[in-house]
């Protein structure tokens, strides 16, 4: 059975990612990309789909003194590389784990370090390519083993013995202070010349030097610097280096309950993400990764403005098609395990804002500009013009049917309104005047149609009494202003109807048609959001307060999944979760001063700037 989802840290190389639980077992890892199909699938299934571990060969190393070991874990002061102490009477060992950032091939790099005394240790590793179900021909290699399976090939080099058993690949050995036992396992094509095996200090020293460089480019400096800089850390280990693109999980179907089908595919890049990403890279000083977010974004647009998705792949890639791995049992018996996203063939009308926000945060925090992005963006904005009226499945790609979801209005304002902005403050030829009418016309009818006097508040969509936390956004990007009563009516009413035990719910799933059974935990990113809603009508104790709250329920490695089960006090959904970090340094950041850190919307910047 996998750990709990909180157990789990990540290693990762820029282009993949693995995750390790407490007791030194990887139970999830896609070669060669974050997308791919998973040798690794325990944390999906069972240990019979794949799974690595590194241990204590007696006892139970479980953090419990009294089962014989005390376990700790944590990562090397700014880096990625995880660290991971099985220790009892006899002795102390530490496990090293990291992947060197990606050559020609993916590795995944395992240590085992004596700390003090000498203990029995012990080496499983069960390959299993293609989501746990395909068994790899296994053959010995003078320092470790070959398997191969059409065209996945792994290879594993030890410093100590392999041998086979049960279908397996195990080692037992000792390992007494001062000494160092080493395995490293590279993946490549069956079909290419076999992967050189690498020098296992030198690859340590490059991987920790590369991340101590990227983390000291760092411009946060305010008291939650460890938090805001263990997210970065994290966002970075979510690019796919090659095109910029963002994976909002390297996961699939962790549940957003336990035992439920609300389990999602997130090992791909949306739109939504685009201005918060954005937003959360160039605060940050992450100018470089966010300019590549940026190319990213502007490829994928590539094309007709009727064709634009929600989210694409790695590399751009459209078809996205979902289909179920009905041989794994799913995570804690969740089913159905799915692989692609249909969501991706949904209409959601705020993705428009988010993309026009995104160009507009670019020229204003990086000067990155052309007419040609624009002309781009205008073809978006003559599509935007024929279809806002229209019905769509709103942020949270719900299965329930098309409604005229406020938050997506909202977006649809944001469009026409930075388009206006960057029109007029880059001296562009646009129809300027078209767009503000319609950026008006949007304003009035979200106002007329979409606040609820009763709740004296905005709802989820026009003529609903539900209400939705992507509506505390407002403020954020300048809609109304936090000083309007209709927002602290929404604040206020979002804090009674969203917030069981203090965190914030997306929507109430037993009362809002969404196409699916009840129930999710609460949703971390909106959980942030509040913290800037509260800031934004004046409750900043009160903001301060809730950001705490969360920064507790980050695991012992500073991560935090999707959602939060309140209840049974766990993490929950896809993890480590892309939005929930972003939403975080964005939080972190709103909480300062503004000294030169840049919010959601500056609608009242009109200098004229000089396009890159």
């Amino acid at each position: 059975m996998p750990a709990k989802i909180e157990d789990y840290a990540l290693i990762g190389d820029c282009e993949t990612a693995a995750l390790v639980d407490m007791h030194g077992s990887i139970d999830w890892l896609c070669w060669p990309d974050f997308s791919s199909e998973a040798c690794f699938a325990a944390l999906l299934g069972n240990g019979k789909n794949g799974h690595w571990k590194i241990a204590p060969a007696n006892g139970h190393a479980d953090g419990n003194a009294s089962a014989g070991y005390q376990v700790s874990r944590s990562y090397r002061d700014h880096t990625l590389i995880l660290e991971t102490v099985f220790e009892n009477n006899d002795g102390a060992v530490r496990l090293i784990d990291f992947m060197p950032i990606r050559g020609l091939n993916s590795q995944v790099v395992r240590i085992v370090e004596g700390i003090r005394g000498t203990l029995p240790m012990r080496m499983e590793m069960t390959l299993r390519f293609d989501y746990g179900r395909t068994v790899p021909w296994v053959t010995r290699i003078e320092d470790g083993i070959r398997a191969v399976a059409g065209p996945n090939l792994a290879i594993l080099h030890a410093s100590v013995p392999i041998r086979g058993e049960d279908l397996k690949s195990v080692s037992n050995f000792t390992v007494s202070e001062g000494e160092r036992v080493t395995f490293s396992l590279v993946y490549g094509a069956s079909y290419l010349d076999t992967p050189q095996r690498i020098d296992v200090p030198r690859a340590l020293e490059d991987t920790e030097r590369f991340w101590l460089q990227w983390s000291s480019r760092l411009q946060y400096h305010g008291k939650y610097r460890d938090a805001v800089e263990r997210s970065l850390i994290t966002l970075k280990a979510l690019t796919f280096r090659p095109t910029g693109g963002i994976v909002a999980a390297p996961t699939t179907s962790l549940p957003e309950a336990i035992g439920g089908p609300r389990n999602w595919d997130y090992r791909y890049c949306w739109l939504r993400d685009t201005t918060f990403t954005l937003l959360a890279l160039t605060n940050g000083g992450y100018h470089d990764e966010a300019a590549a977010w940026q190319d990213w974004l502007l490829r994928a647009l590539a094309g007709s403005p009727d064709q634009i998705q929600i989210m694409y792949g790695l590399k751009g890639e459209r078809q996205l098609i979902e289909w179920e791995a009905d041989w794994l049992n799913g995570y804690e018996n969740s089913r159905p395990v799915r692989i692609g996203n249909a969501a991706s063939l949904q209409v959601q009308l705020d993705i428009y804002g988010e993309m026009l926000d995104t160009f507009f945060h670019a020229q204003h925090s990086m000067f990155r500009h052309s007419e040609y992005d624009f002309r781009v963006l205008c073809l978006l904005l003559t599509h935007l013009e024929k279809i806002w009226q229209e019905p769509d499945s709103g942020i949270w790609e719900t299965r329930g049917g098309p409604q005229q979801f406020t938050y997506s209005k909202m977006m649809a304002w944001v469009a026409f309104d930075r388009a206006v902005l960057l029109g007029e403050q880059l001296s562009y030829h646009a129809p300027l005047d078209r767009w503000r009418a319609i950026r008006d016309q949007i304003h009035e009818q979200v106002c007329t149609h979409a606040f609820n006097q009763e709740k004296n508040s905005f709802v989820q969509f026009y003529g609903s009494d539900q209400l939705d936390a992507s509506l505390l956004l407002m403020p954020a990007v300048g809609f109304l202003p936090g000083s309007d009563p209709r927002v602290r009516g929404t604040v206020e009413a979002i804090e009674r109807e969203l917030m069981p035990n203090g965190l914030v719910l997306r929507y109430d799933t037993s009362k809002a048609p969404d196409g699916l059974p009840p129930g999710e935990g609460v949703f971390l990113a909106c959980s942030f959001w509040m913290v800037a809603a509260l800031k934004a009508i004046g409750r900043e104790d009160d903001a301060n307060a809730l950001f705490e709250k969360l920064l507790d329920l980050r695991n012992s490695v500073g991560l935090l999944s999707e959602e939060y089960d309140v209840t049974r006090k766990r993490q929950v959904g896809n993890f480590p979760q892309a939005f929930s970090h972003i939403a975080l340094v964005n939080a972190a950041f709103d909480l300062q001063p503004v000294n030169g850190t840049r919010r959601r919307h500056h609608r009242h910047v009109r200098q004229k700037a000089t396009p890159a």
